[in-house]
C-alpha cells in the first residue's frame, strides 16, 4: 500500500497542465475494437484506470502501443481473440463494462463478470441490459458472469434513468447495428459528446449528442481514426479548491472552457471565480478576498446538490465539502446520486470540520475550521483526493494511505502538488 505524506499550511500557486479526461478516455479505448483498423488517441492521461483499460483491450486481441510522455496510443484490433474479460481485469476497473457494447457489436457475444471500481454506491447495469435488449441481444446475468449474445438492429427505446455508461455502451452497440437507433432520456455529458465524435471520425452516423435524444444510423463496417481525449474538468476544478484552501493563485493550462459553465455557480458561491482565455485555453484563478458564503434570497442557507449534466457533476461534491469547510457561513450538500459518496465526512471530523450528517445523502458543513493532521485512508478517488485538499489546509502532517485509489483518478498527483509549492511526498 502506497500512502502521501503532507505538511500543511503551505500556499499552493503557480501553472499546471490539466490531463485528459478520465471519464472521455476510457469509453473511447473500448470503441477502438469497433474496427480492425488503427485508432489513435491523443491527450491520453497517465492514469491507473487507462493502464487498466488498455490491458483488458489486449486481452481481447489488440495491439497497443503506449507512449506515456506524450500521452499518445495507438490500438488495432484486426482480429478478435476472445470476447470474455478476465475477471481479475474487470475488478480493476468498473469501466471494463463498457467493452460489452463493442464485444456485442462487432462479435455477436460478450462474457463478463460484473465489474469493479470504486465503492460509493450502488451503480445499476440494469440500464445497459435493457438498451441491449431493445437492440436484440439475449441477456443473462448471473451471479459471477454476465453473458450478452445475439445479432443487432435498431431499435427506439427510452433510458429508464440518464446513465453516462449506459448511454455509451448502448451508442456503441448501435452503430453496427443495421437500421435507426433512438435513444432517449441519454446521458448529456461532455465526454458522451467526446465519444460520439470519436465514433463519426470512424464513419459512424452519430447526430443529437449533448442532448437528451441521441439518433443511430447503423453502418456496415467502422474504419480507423485519430481523436483528441478532451480536458479533465474535474482534474482541474479539484487544483482550483486546492488554491483556493491555501490562498493561492492558479493557472490552468489546456482547458476546454465548455465544461466549466456548469460548474462556476457553485464555486462562485464559496466566493471562488475564474476568467478563461478560449483562444490560449487556460483558466486564471486568482483570489480577490477571504473564502465567503453567499446565502441565498432571504438570507437563507444555501442547498448544493448533484445530478445528471448539465446539473452540478457528483464527482465534484466531496471537493467542495472541503472548500465549505474553509469558507465562512454554512452550506447543505445533497448527494443525490450514489448513497455512499458522504461517507468520508467522518475523516473531515476527525481533522476539526463542523460537519452534520443529515442522512446518508445529507450534510450541513460550516465553515471556517481550523484543520489537524491525521492518518486515514482514502476509499475512493474523489473523496481521496478532497482529504489530499484537506491536508493541504490542515495544520501538521497528515497521511493518506492507500493512495492507489487516486491515481485512478490523477495523474502524478503529489508532482503536480509539489510544482505547485506542496509539502507532499509518496511512500
Amino acid at each position: 500500500m502506497q500512502k502521501l505524506v503532507i505538511h500543511g499550511g503551505k500556499t499552493l500557486s503557480g501553472e499546471i497542465a490539466v490531463s485528459g479526461n478520465k471519464n472521455a478516455v476510457l469509453p473511447m479505448i473500448a470503441a477502438s475494437l469497433l474496427s480492425p483498423e488503427k485508432t489513435v488517441l491523443a491527450n491520453v492521461p497517465d492514469i491507473a484506470d487507462v493502464s487498466a483499460m488498455l490491458e483488458a483491450a489486449r486481452s481481447f486481441g489488440a495491439k497497443v502501443v503506449r507512449d506515456v510522455s506524450a500521452g499518445r496510443v495507438e490500438i488495432e484490433t484486426p482480429r478478435l481473440r476472445s470476447s470474455r474479460i478476465d475477471a481479475a481485469l474487470a475488478s480493476a476497473t468498473r469501466t471494463s463494462f463498457l467493452f460489452a457494447g463493442p464485444l456485442l457489436a462487432r462479435a455477436g457475444r460478450a462474457s463478463l463478470p460484473p465489474p469493479g471500481g470504486d465503492s460509493i454506491g450502488m451503480r445499476r447495469l440494469d440500464t445497459h441490459f435493457a438498451g441491449f435488449k431493445a437492440l436484440g441481444a439475449k441477456t443473462v446475468a448471473g451471479r459471477k458472469t454476465l453473458r450478452l449474445r445475439g445479432a443487432l438492429k435498431g431499435a427506439r427505446m427510452l433510458l429508464d434513468e440518464a446513465s453516462v455508461t449506459a448511454t455509451e455502451n448502448i451508442l456503441m452497440a448501435s452503430v453496427l447495428a443495421p437500421g435507426r437507433t433512438e435513444i432517449y432520456n441519454a446521458a448529456c455529458e461532455p465526454h458522451v459528446s467526446d465519444l460520439a465524435a470519436m465514433l463519426n471520425s470512424m464513419g459512424a452516423k452519430v447526430s443529437g449528442a449533448g442532448t437528451n435524444r441521441i439518433c443511430v444510423e447503423g453502418v456496415e463496417r467502422l474504419h480507423g481514426c485519430e481523436a483528441r481525449v478532451g480536458c479533465d474538468y474535474i482534474e482541474a476544478g479539484s487544483y482550483i479548491a486546492a488554491a483556493a484552501v491555501t490562498g493561492g493563485e492558479l493557472l490552468l493550462k489546456g482547458i476546454d472552457p465548455a465544461p466549466f459553465e456548469i460548474m462556476e455557480g457553485a464555486f462562485r458561491r464559496f466566493g471562488i471565480t475564474w476568467s478563461i482565455d478560449s483562444k490560449a485555453m487556460t483558466l486564471r484563478y486568482v483570489p480577490k478576498k477571504r473564502l465567503k458564503m453567499r446565502y441565498d434570497l432571504g438570507d437563507a442557507i444555501p442547498s448544493l446538490s448533484d445530478g445528471p449534466w448539465p446539473a452540478f457533476p457528483s464527482d465534484m461534491l466531496s471537493v467542495l465539502v472541503v472548500v465549505a469547510t474553509q469558507t465562512r457561513g454554512t452550506c447543505l450538500f445533497f448527494e443525490k446520486m450514489f448513497e455512499s459518496r458522504l461517507y468520508f465526512i467522518d475523516r473531515l471530523r476527525q481533522m476539526g470540520a463542523k460537519i452534520v450528517q443529515c442522512d446518508p445523502h445529507r450534510v450541513v458543513v460550516t465553515g471556517p475550521s481550523q484543520l489537524y493532521g491525521g492518518r486515514f485512508s482514502s476509499p475512493d478517488i474523489r473523496a481521496g483526493i478532497a482529504m489530499v485538499i484537506a491536508a493541504l489546509a490542515a495544520k501538521g502532517e497528515s497521511v493518506i494511505l492507500n493512495a492507489e485509489t487516486i491515481d485512478r483518478g490523477y495523474a502524478g498527483v503529489e508532482k503536480n502538488l509539489a510544482r505547485l509549492g506542496a509539502n507532499i511526498s509518496r511512500q
